[in-house]
């Protein structure tokens, strides 16, 4: 079976980002450059696993960092991992509120049938 191009790297991909403390970590830097140390106090994490996750983000080429003497920052390389994210999170989010109104409307109209009988 002929794979279509891309679809190895894609998954790849999805293998990196398949991972909660790493998604966490792109939705800060897509928010904008963000140092080390600002990552460790924005998810409680240590500073060895951001760093460890840093290094998996950054061998995935989705981060890369810049050094001012001892302070490093990374930021996204490619606006697209920000977007893919965001898409990831708004489709989860979608059918919890869908469902959500989905038995609000059932609620009521269950309670208006009641009534009526």
């Amino acid at each position: 079976m002929d794979m279509e191009p891309g679809l190895v790297a894609a998954a790849q991909l999805f293998r990196v980002l398949g991972n909660e403390s790493r998604l966490g970590l792109l939705r800060l830097i897509g928010a904008g450059p963000r140092t080390v140390g600002a990552l460790v106090d924005a998810t409680g994490m240590s500073q060895p696993l951001v760093s460890q996750h840093l290094k998996t983000l950054r061998l995935a080429g989705l981060v890369t960092p810049s050094r001012t003497g001892k302070e490093v920052t990374y930021r996204l390389v490619d606006l697209h991992v920000a977007h893919v994210v965001a898409d990831a999170l708004a489709h989860v989010r979608e059918p919890a509120a869908d469902h959500a109104a989905g038995e609000e409307s059932s609620h009521a109209e269950h309670e208006q049938h009641k009534e009526t009988a």
